[in-house]
């Protein structure tokens, strides 16, 4: 039996150079012209799952302890986790393969149900595109990547994770409903055209995440 055709709800005009089907996506390793950046990369393929319990501390994603306080996050063994609230969490696996949903009651797999984009850049570049699309405070020198926070980006509620805010490497992921996926890309671009954002392939989100945390 062949293998169930997935599609992203993103799609940039660029020219994929490299690509791979992994799990039924078409992941795009590259493209022709991405340039140095800054980058907007397509991860809505990457595993998701929506962690829901009344005692979260019972659950641990892959050996993962989930974060006891909302809004704080978790990076190890390549899953991110999100404390959402007191009873449920957010489960976005960025290095590896993709992973079978546990059997547990609490996992529910979300994968193509919401669209996740990262913007990859330097410091100074991701900002001065950030502040143009949320107020949401994502400098606060009180929280320390990863941190998580929901709210407005574009008007559309979001879901978004800063991973690293220093000069040289800083990435924020901002993932909404599926439906939105295509347009809230697109609008990124548009606000980051300045900056000559330019779409990129999952290898360069791999080379930051490597480049950050080993």
């Amino acid at each position: 039996m062949g293998t169930h055709q997935r599609r992203s709800p993103v799609s940039f005009m660029s020219r994929p150079g490299q690509t791979e089907m992994r799990d039924g996506w078409e992941v795009v390793l590259d493209y022709d012209d991405e340039g140095k950046g800054p980058f907007l990369i397509d991860l809505s393929h990457r595993t998701k799952w929506d962690v829901q319990d009344a005692n979260l501390s019972q659950i641990q994603p892959r050996g993962v302890t989930i974060p006891e306080t909302p809004g704080q996050c978790v990076l190890q063994k390549g899953l991110l986790i999100n404390r959402m609230n007191q009873t449920q969490a957010d489960v976005w696996h960025l290095s590896g393969d993709s992973l079978a949903t546990p059997q547990e009651l609490a996992y529910t797999d979300v994968t193509e149900g919401f669209a996740l984009l990262a913007l990859v850049g330097r410091g100074a570049e991701v900002f001065s595109i950030i502040e143009k699309i949320t107020p949401l405070d994502i400098l606060s020198p009180e929280k320390k990547p990863p941190f998580f926070i929901q709210g407005p980006v574009l008007h559309v509620p979001c879901q978004i994770v800063v991973l690293g805010k220093n000069e040289n490497r800083f990435a924020v992921l901002v993932a909404c409903s599926r439906g939105y996926g295509q347009s809230m890309a697109e609008e990124l671009l548009d606000a980051g055209s300045q900056m000559c954002l330019r779409p990129a392939g999952e290898i360069a989100f791999c080379n930051w995440f490597r480049g950050r945390f080993g």
